[in-house]
């Protein structure tokens, strides 16, 4: 079964507690995925490396991050459909 890996400091993040939780189709009712549930140090490394990206941004110049946004904003445009399925697939919503 495809396990939904955390996502901490830019990277995946498997997991170290050993507990998971499914994670079902809306559609069907059936558990399509399954999710590791995070540990406190998870938890505390996910806030760090939030702070630490906030401090970073909030130092970028305007034309840094501005640049970066329209990048993202052409990623989004660009896998426009994949991004469609992966949250219809989560969600249930079209």
């Amino acid at each position: 079964m495809k396990t939904i890996a955390h996502w901490i400091n830019g990277k995946p993040a498997e997991g170290v507690s050993g507990r998971q939780s499914p994670v079902y189709d809306p559609a069907t009712g059936i558990q399509a995925k399954q999710t590791p549930l995070a540990s406190v140090d998870e938890v505390d490394a996910a806030i760090a490396a939030a702070k630490d990206a906030y401090a970073t941004w909030g130092t970028s110049s305007l034309a840094k991050r501005s640049t970066i946004l329209f990048k993202f904003r052409a990623l989004l445009d660009a896998h426009r459909d994949e991004i469609a399925a992966l949250i219809t697939a989560e969600h249930g919503k079209v």
